[in-house]
């Protein structure tokens, strides 16, 4: 089964989308109020995140929640740089200090949750 992460876009970010292949892939939320864009999710990508982060839950509509904010900043950055939604999510996954960088911030979360 496919599952998806769902990114929220502020004006910044969805500046940087716009004029890209990935604005097609942007959608509405709350009635066009908040943007968001889809990230699919393999199902051993899903079981890669609930190792490395144990908050991190599959709900009901199939998305990946409870990710730590720096797992979704980073993703943000990938997204940005790939231009691909699904080799963002692999060069995180195959990025050993990278994500050793993302436990790490996300450790300092419990004590402050920093904003997205």
């Amino acid at each position: 089964m496919a599952y998806k992460i769902g990114l929220v876009l502020d004006e910044e970010r969805l500046k940087l989308i716009k004029g890209t292949e990935l604005e097609k892939e942007i959608k509405d939320l709350f009635g066009g109020t908040l943007k968001m864009i889809e990230v699919e999710v393999t199902e051993e990508q899903a079981k890669i995140l609930m190792q490395l982060f144990p908050r991190v839950r599959i709900d009901a509509r199939g998305f990946v929640e409870e990710t730590p904010v720096a797992f979704r900043k980073a993703l943000y950055r990938s997204l940005i740089n790939h231009r691909s939604k699904k080799d963002a999510l692999e060069a995180i996954l195959k990025d050993d200090k990278l994500l050793n960088e993302i436990k790490e911030m996300a450790s300092k979360e419990d004590e402050y949750i920093p904003p997205p």
